[in-house]
């Protein structure tokens, strides 16, 4: 039996659409598997109608809501692995769009790498109103704001570069409770953070589990209006920039000489990065200047953000 895992915070609207598009999976029995499967909802103390829209799919799918009222995505991550019952569990979003043959690909992957712990699928954008031409255009450079991936038509082995997104991986059950999900990482309420899943992956990786890239495990990835915008991107890079405190030795003395407890280093990309976009946003191609935007932000994130306490924790 295969788990399906979603955590989900205030987003009712989306969650019905993501579990409508699940009414279509193709049982795991359709990948040459069992054909057994759960789907856990994780209501990471949502204040609107969540709880009221998971429930309303009990009679169409197999599903559990568990609640965590701790915020944060890792909190909720880790309640959905302790009541997963499944041999592995699939990951995906609160506002992802799963193909019908998604879950069988992944039991067609599982049963023909049985050696592998780690599996990762393409995440394809869907706009929900056609994008700014500026976003179009320079879509490659911030990819990653919208958990976009693709590594190819191919099956490849995972590591180093060549990671699963959050929206889109799925882990051995065993292997998964191997690691815990960093409540330093990830987002929490409104606040966009992220790594807490690719920590997971590359712990799981470097202690030497394999990995397979599944390039029939297809999703795609709702982006809304209001994420279609410079803001969005300026917030969600920033996010990633505050990330890499919890990076391991990053706070090291070899990391390189300090400026004000930040790496000079941090503080150079950021006023370099920040003039280009300012200079090129005018005139230069999309791709030029969201660069720019990409790299200033994360640095200013790096920056701005306060460093974990001694205990490992944010402060």
């Amino acid at each position: 039996m295969l788990s399906v895992a979603v955590c989900t915070w205030n987003r009712a609207a989306r969650l019905a659409r993501t579990l409508e598009a699940m009414t279509r999976l193709e049982p795991p029995g359709a990948g040459g598997g069992d054909g057994g499967w759960e789907l856990v909802v994780v209501d990471n103390g949502s204040t609107d109608g969540t709880a009221a829209t998971i429930d309303g799919f009990a009679g169409r799918l197999p599903v559990r809501r568990v609640t965590e009222p701790r915020t944060g995505l890792s909190h909720a991550r880790n309640a959905a692995v302790a009541a997963a019952r499944g041999a592995a569990i699939v990951w995906t979003d609160d506002d992802v769009l799963v193909e019908p043959g998604w879950l069988a690909a992944y039991a067609r992957a599982l049963d023909r790498w049985p050696d592998a712990d780690v599996f990762g699928g393409p995440i394809l954008p869907h706009f929900d109103a056609p994008p700014p031409a500026w976003l179009a255009a320079g879509l490659p450079q911030v990819r990653n704001a919208y958990a976009l991936l693709d590594l190819g038509p191919e099956p490849v082995p995972l590591g180093g570069a060549r990671l699963p997104f959050g929206a889109n991986y799925a882990i051995r059950t065993a292997a998964q409770r191997r690691v815990a999900y960093s409540p330093a990482l990830g987002r929490v309420g409104a606040a966009l953070g992220s790594g807490e899943e690719t920590a997971v992956v590359r712990a799981l990786l470097d202690a030497g589990a394999r990995g397979w890239w599944v390039p029939e495990a297809r999703v795609a990835h709702l982006v809304p209006p209001e994420r279609q915008s410079v803001r969005f991107l300026r917030a969600y890079y920033r996010g990633n920039g505050a990330s890499l405190h919890h990076e391991p030795g990053f706070h090291a003395p070899t990391h390189g000489p300090r400026l004000l407890g930040r790496p000079r280093w941090v503080w150079r990309l950021a006023v370099e990065q920040q003039l280009l976009y300012w200079l090129r946003r005018p005139s230069a191609p999309p791709e030029r200047w969201l660069r720019h935007l990409r790299l200033a932000s994360s640095a200013w994130g790096t920056l701005l953000a306060r460093p974990p306490r001694e205990d490992g924790r944010g402060a």
